[in-house]
């Protein structure tokens, strides 16, 4: 059987975007008070060029995130051992009156259409949910792990 060849594939901010938009799984990096990274696996959408993901005010990611707004994530592939890209940029934490369209269009970047809009939309106020809305200003290559070149072919 065939080993797995590493690669690393850079691309432009369109393809970036068009590899993004399908994927719906990440793994949010904000920074802590005393300056670790802090970790949140997230479910995220594209809105745009903005990668939003859903929350609420009191969870660390929305509170680091108001505290200092310079945020990666690792967008991930449904398949563990898929292709994976770090975007680096800016989180705006969208709140209030002003998060429930926003969130709407997060739930139609994820899962479509909902039944009942206006049910929803009373959900996120009840809630009292935020978004969170990650400006894309950097990122990495496209990477799949796997075997060094050297090694794939290597019986």
């Amino acid at each position: 059987m065939a080993r797995p060849v590493a690669r690393n594939r850079r691309v432009g901010r369109d393809e970036l975007l068009a590899f993004v938009a399908p994927r719906h799984h990440g793994i949010l990096v904000t920074t802590r008070r005393d300056g670790r990274p802090q970790l949140s696996p997230v479910t995220m959408g594209l809105d745009g060029q903005t990668i939003v993901v859903s929350t609420y005010p009191e969870r660390a990611k929305a509170r680091n995130a108001k505290r200092n707004p310079a945020a990666s994530i690792c967008v991930l592939s449904d398949d563990f051992g898929g292709e994976w890209v770090q975007v680096d940029g800016r989180i705006e934490v969208v709140e209030g009156p002003e998060a429930i369209e926003a969130l709407v269009r997060y739930y139609r970047a994820i899962s479509g259409e909902h039944p009942d809009w206006e049910e929803y939309r009373a959900a996120m106020v009840a809630q009292g949910k935020v978004l969170l809305a990650l400006s894309i200003e950097d990122w990495g290559p496209i990477s799949r792990g796997g075997f060094p070149a050297r090694l794939a072919q290597a019986d």
